[in-house]
């Protein structure tokens, strides 16, 4: 990568090569272990994957008969499970060949993208936004995909390091005051606190002054304080755990009102 490349573009070789060292020797039935995305196996993981970078590419999903598939509710689901339905067909090992050929494809594209089609606006699933915001969602999606496959083969990790500290560093400004304000209907006045633990830990917190909005820095004396580790905070926030599962089997501590800091745990997924 040269040095005036787009840091995104370091950060989704990252990921890319973490899901190929996950998928690299599966055994079949590994790779049809069912993941915490309804209807998904690991291999429909990377066959999803697979189909966004193939758009990206400029091709478009061969059409396939999705069948009944209950998870499948808009039309963005419809596309996705297109690719997903065609890989099915498919080894595993063949779908993580075809996944290595098509990233080092983006790669490769992207590290030739002129600066000025970076600053370029277009579509992203977020709204109209420049070509790196987009790339940088795709880190964040790619990331969460990688996190499914590690907790369905229960190999949980890269959860530290610049790909995960990117990904969780989008969560509070995308998703927390809604999180709070709407979901959990804090009270006015009231303020949520945030301590997300891991090697490189951070606070953030909301408060409720009208509309819910991310606050400059942690008060020191939160209406509700909630403290989660990487892992329990992104599975929350992805849709992928309940509130009940977290306080099983993650790691999630509430203190000060704990009917508001649950309340909190229980809406925390704003993206699936």
């Amino acid at each position: 990568m040269s040095e005036n490349a787009e840091p995104v573009v370091g950060l989704l070789e990252q990921v890319w090569g973490d899901v190929v060292a996950i998928g690299t020797g599966l055994t079949d039935e590994q790779w049809a272990q069912p993941t915490d995305c309804p209807g998904w196996s690991v291999q429909d993981q990377v066959a999803h994957m697979i189909g966004t970078e193939m758009m990206l590419c400029g091709e478009n999903a061969p059409l396939a008969d999705i069948g009944h598939a209950p998870h499948v509710r808009n039309d963005i689901g419809k596309f996705n499970e297109q690719w997903v339905v065609l890989y099915r067909n498919r080894s595993g090992a063949d779908t993580l060949a075809d996944f290595q050929r098509v990233t080092q494809r983006r790669l490769d594209a992207l590290r030739a993208l002129p600066p000025e089609k970076w600053d370029e606006e277009g579509f992203t699933p977020e709204g109209p936004g420049p070509y790196r915001q987009f790339m940088a969602i795709r880190v964040f999606d790619c990331w969460y995909h990688d996190q499914d496959m590690r907790e369905a083969l229960g190999e949980p990790g890269f959860m530290d390091g610049p790909v995960a500290d990117f990904s969780l560093a989008r969560i509070p400004p995308k998703g927390l005051p809604y999180v709070v304000g709407k979901k959990a209907a804090a009270p006015q006045g009231s303020t949520v606190a945030f301590t997300i633990t891991g090697d490189e830990p951070f606070d953030v917190a909301v408060g409720v002054e009208g509309r819910a909005a991310l606050l400059p820095a942690s008060p020191s004396d939160p209406t509700a304080h909630l403290t989660l580790d990487r892992r329990t905070f992104a599975r929350l926030a992805g849709g992928r755990w309940s509130g009940d599962h977290a306080r099983k089997e993650g790691d999630v501590r509430v203190d000060g009102d704990t009917e508001l800091g649950n309340r909190v745990v229980d809406n925390l997924a704003f993206t699936l």
